[in-house]
């Protein structure tokens, strides 16, 4: 064989680049195929072995090698531009053979622009902008001109419109003078006062935060992402002599409609990772007029239960949103295994004996059984099909390697467990490297939206929908997002249940979504927070502040003031104002906007402060209730002050004080909240903090102990002599309340009609101790 280097030198590559080519792979085995294709046809020379290099290092799809090399070599592609256009238009018309018709008239085959042309072309558009260009002199940008002029003059050489355009320039401007050499002095430009609001934010960690709204990050083009039926143009897609029918024929079934999926499986609890995938799925779909199917992926029957399916399907509606259609990969297992024979007919999937101990890992010794006769691996299919092999004796593999490494992934398994809802008909399970891409495929999903871990498995995807012949929608993949200070693994948190360290997967200190609502978080807090961390490639690894403050925004426009009392002191007004020993005060929801609604609050003469918000002796930076200093009440219009206390043991349990008006009294340093002990309710309070004390409770070198060892034993604080305002009864579940002054609270599902819970929330953001 020629030396490739000699060969790719007379291809007109330098010595250099032609060694350097040689050394890869790919480029060197096209380029070198490319040239022997065109020797067939005619001698080689520098100005056709240029275009063929730029073949070889930009072709996706080697079937139209042949077609580039003949266009080339037979001077139908003679520039860099009419190559750019034959490249488009077999992206958008992949299928062999070419309509060489539209080929040539969108390449520009046989367009010839002559030298007058240009300069009328190029005469004209100088004209239009003469002014400006008079005006700024050489400081005028050319290339935009030139790009103007490129837009009439598609095929034309760019180098002859450069050389063009800068000669009639120079005719209308005459020489560079001193001034257009000069340095150009730059002016500072004014902030506009939109300027702030265009800059990113971000979080603590420095972590860039998305400020436009999940719609408007993920309508239309914003992602990059296909169109329906055009899948083909997709990086890395891969297409064979069916693709074009296929995609024909899924376009007239959806119309050119957008279709997402969102397939977990119902073995555990939703997290707040499941919430972003949630968001993107059926967020993807609704910015774009399309549909979203949840589609549990229920292939593994010993971890699967009722109550898991219906939580799950609770959480995606809890967030807002609507399936199309509620599936199952079990609506699909006689079509799964009737693609799982085609796979073996065409020897592409055989029976293996071999343990999982032995095949799990990235290097396993190679199966003896995989080259065995299609016949017999029909035949031991039905036979574990039919129950006649024990679990673990045998299982299908299919004959490829994955993007990771991994040889021959599973497709099917044997398991004698009756399933969900096929009961005992099957006691063969497909896998999900199996299951995933045919139920896509089923459902005609158009965008399978996946986490970047399962990026590895795309190869696999394309490959078996190719190979059983049907259609191949594209799998894009997001990064996932992870919380510090906590733990979501399924296995992790039955750990610590079975531990009693938490309740349950509801317990308000984890970060499952059920959890989450115990707590109080509102979904569209959720939402919110997975619209700022954005749409991203990236693994993104938060702190639970973002999320906190997220929350934070949406209960202080949701969540009206109620006054309650966790650690309640006894004070008797001995000079109550109402002669009928009750006080209606009109409260507003929300003081700083009161046309969101009042309510009533009723006062009597004894009530009940919070007893931290008072001290024996106030110094100069105490603000609130003492001996020597009065207090407002907030709301009542009242001011307190100190007249007598008793004590037990030197603690004070109980106040006189009298009132006066805020009008007639000297304006307080504080007003302090408050309830009625007549109208009000006795009730329990929880109040939560994080459960881990490190960031990273999994990681060995953080937590050496393993993370159980890791928990706050602490982490769960209940107030069981709490007083809370009457306007409250009644309330029901999930029902959310700024205690004033203190945090945001929601009504706990503990509540019965003698005893109302509530959970922290979340802390107000100010200190309450600053008044």
């Amino acid at each position: 064989m020629e030396n490739l280097v000699d060969l790719f030198s007379k291809a007109g590559l330098s010595e250099q680049k032609a060694k350097e080519t040689v050394k890869n792979k790919v480029v060197s085995s096209t380029f070198h195929e490319a040239i022997l294709l065109s020797q067939k046809i005619t001698d080689l020379d520098s100005s056709i072995g240029s275009l063929l290099y730029q073949v070889s290092t930009r072709i996706k799809d080697k079937a139209h090698l042949p077609f580039l090399v003949e266009s080339i070599t037979k001077r139908k592609l003679t520039t860099e531009i009419q190559l750019s256009c034959a490249f488009d238009f077999l992206k958008n018309n992949p299928s062999m053979p070419v309509n060489e018709k539209q080929f040539s008239d969108f390449c520009g085959v046989g367009v010839v622009i002559s030298p007058e042309e240009v300069e009328e072309v190029v005469e004209n558009m100088i004209d239009q902008h003469k002014a400006e260009i008079v005006k700024q002199r050489y400081r005028y940008n050319t290339g935009k001109l030139l790009g103007l002029i490129r837009k009439q003059l598609k095929f034309a050489d760019g180098k002859i419109l450069k050389n063009e355009l800068d000669m009639q320039i120079l005719d209308l401007l005459g020489p560079k003078t001193e001034s257009d050499l000069a340095p150009v002095t730059k002016t500072k430009k004014e902030k506009s006062k939109g300027d702030g609001n265009n800059k990113q934010k971000t979080d603590t960690n420095g972590m860039i935060l998305e400020e436009q709204s999940l719609m408007e990050q993920l309508r239309g083009a914003a992602l990059k992402f296909h169109k329906p039926g055009e899948n083909y143009k997709t990086e890395g897609y891969v297409i064979n002599e069916n693709t074009m029918r296929l995609l024909k024929e899924h376009l007239q079934l959806t119309g050119g409609q957008v279709r997402t999926r969102f397939p977990p499986e119902p073995n555990g609890i939703l997290h707040i990772g499941h919430a972003k995938a949630i968001n993107f799925n059926f967020g993807y779909a609704k910015a774009n007029d399309g549909i979203c199917f949840l589609r549990y992926d229920d292939t593994n029957p010993e971890k699967e239960e009722e109550k898991f399916f219906t939580g799950i399907l609770a959480m995606v509606k809890w967030l807002g949103y609507t399936p199309y259609k509620v599936t199952h990969a079990s609506d699909y297992f006689q079509e799964l295994y009737d693609l799982a024979i085609v796979l073996i007919k065409k020897d592409l999937a055989y029976i293996c004996h071999q343990k999982y101990e032995e095949i799990k890992g990235k290097n396993p010794p190679p199966s003896p059984w995989r080259n065995r006769p299609i016949s017999e691996s029909l035949k031991l299919f039905e036979d574990m099909k039919a129950g006649k092999i024990d679990e673990g004796d045998a299982t299908l593999r299919m004959k490829m390697v994955m993007e990771d490494g991994k040889q021959d992934p599973v497709a099917y398994r044997i398991k004698f467990t009756p399933h969900h809802r096929t009961g005992d008909k099957w006691c063969i399970y497909p896998t999900y490297d199996f299951t995933h891409c045919l139920c896509d495929s089923l459902e005609h999903i158009s965008h399978s939206l996946c986490t970047k871990e399962f990026q590895a498995r795309r190869s696999s995807y394309y490959w078996l929908c190719n190979n059983v012949d049907i259609y191949c929608p594209v799998q894009w993949e997001y990064g996932r997002l992870n919380l510090q200070y906590t733990v979501v693994s399924k296995r992790k948190i039955t750990k610590l249940i079975d531990a009693g360290i938490v309740r349950d997967w509801d317990d308000p200190r984890l970060f499952t979504l059920t959890a989450l609502r115990r707590r109080g978080f509102p979904a569209e807090a959720i939402n919110d927070f997975c619209a700022k961390v954005g749409v991203t490639g990236s693994l993104c690894v938060l702190e639970p502040p973002l999320l906190e403050s997220c929350v934070r925004s949406t209960l202080n426009n949701i969540a009206p003031r109620v006054m309650a009392v966790l650690k309640p002191l006894k004070v008797n007004i001995t000079n109550f104002p109402a002669k009928s020993g009750e006080l209606e005060l009109r409260v507003p929801n929300f003081p700083a906007d009161e046309s969101k609604g009042h309510h009533t609050v009723k006062m009597s003469p004894t009530i009940y402060i919070e007893r931290t918000d008072f001290v024996k002796t106030a110094d100069k930076s105490y603000k609130r209730f003492a001996t020597n200093q009065s207090v407002g009440l907030r709301h009542a219009g009242l001011v307190l002050t100190f007249d007598r206390a008793n004590e037990v043991n030197g603690e004070v349990t109980e106040i006189f004080a009298t009132c006066s008006s805020v009008e007639s009294s000297a304006k307080p340093k504080a007003f302090i909240h408050w309830v009625s002990g007549k109208h009000s309710d006795p009730c329990e309070v929880r109040i939560y903090s994080r459960l881990f004390k490190h960031k990273n409770p999994e990681d060995p070198a953080e937590v050496p102990g393993g993370f159980v060892t890791d928990c706050n034993r602490d982490s769960l604080e209940v107030v069981s002599g709490a007083i809370v305002e009457s306007s409250v009864r009644g309330a029901q579940t999930f029902d959310k309340y700024q205690f004033e002054r203190v945090g945001y609270f929601c009504v706990d599902a503990d509540t019965t009609s003698k005893k109302m819970v509530f959970n922290l929330t979340i802390p107000l953001k100010e200190d309450p101790g600053k008044n």
